[in-house]
């Protein structure tokens, strides 16, 4: 039976450059990307667009995005930390889709560009810009998250929240 599949594409907070990270997979949020996250994420609450289910990154400006978000959660959100989601699209989520249960309502996929921003184009046909910190929530109908996600063009992008449009 078809039912409506919602999904957040959020790209990270604002990170640091001048962190002295050993690595780009190892860079932390700055000041900015700290304070985005948690208004991020209630202006989600707000909305009614609260996950069921996180899959993330598992760098670590995405693994301070979810905890920035996490206090921000009526209750804890299972979330699942992926290496595959480091500087990948479409097909990492692709990947994963049938591993998520059917009767996961809303799936926040959290990453980086450019592949998040190629996510919500095939998708929606939309052509967003995902800078640090946006998400976009999409939905389509769809049988599995498998077949939904499958389905290209046919996602309706609904809001893009903004932490820029929250000041």
């Amino acid at each position: 039976m078809s039912r409506t599949r919602r999904l957040i594409v959020m790209r990270h907070a604002k990170s640091s450059w001048a962190s002295g990270a050993q690595s780009d997979h190892q860079r932390p949020l700055n000041d900015r990307g700290r304070r985005d996250a948690p208004r991020v994420a209630t202006a989600l609450v707000d909305v009614n667009w609260l996950p069921d289910l996180i899959l993330s990154s598992d760098a670590q400006r995405t693994r301070e995005t979810y905890d920035g978000m996490a206090v921000s959660f009526p209750g804890e959100i299972p979330v699942q930390f992926l290496f595959s989601f480091y500087l990948a699209g479409l097909e990492a989520v692709l990947d994963e889709s049938p591993g998520v249960a059917d009767e996961i309502e809303t799936l926040m996929v959290l990453g980086h560009n450019p592949g998040w921003q190629e996510i919500v184009a095939r998708l929606s046909g939309h052509d967003v810009a995902m800078k640090t910190a946006n998400a976009a929530l999409l939905e389509a109908q769809g049988t599995s998250w498998h077949e939904a996600l499958r389905s290209f063009g046919a996602w309706d992008l609904v809001e893009v929240i903004s932490p820029k449009d929250l000041d």
